[in-house]
């Protein structure tokens, strides 16, 4: 697989592993129900996309670095969202 492919394959399960939280969090702050939210497993999730953030920002990987921050912001909405209205 060439190279330009790998990007695109990177790009596109970024995409994908992204996108998916923007119904959760539209969901969130429509209706402001986060009762079956876990505020732990939340927590634990966010600190995990920072660190891979992190990892893909020192490698220099453009899909990695733009799944996780994309994620990451989605996440923390939803966690703040959590801590406000839960």
């Amino acid at each position: 697989m060439s190279p330009a492919s790998i990007e695109i394959l990177g790009f596109a399960a970024a995409a994908l592993t992204s996108l998916c939280w923007l119904p959760q969090a539209w969901r969130t702050i429509r209706t402001r129900d986060t009762k079956a939210i876990s505020l732990w497993t939340q927590s634990l999730f966010a600190a995990g996309t920072a660190l891979w953030l992190s990892y893909g920002l020192h490698i220099g990987s453009w899909p990695v670095i733009a799944a996780n921050a994309l994620t990451l912001g989605l996440v923390l909405l939803i966690l703040s969202m959590k801590l406000r209205f839960g």
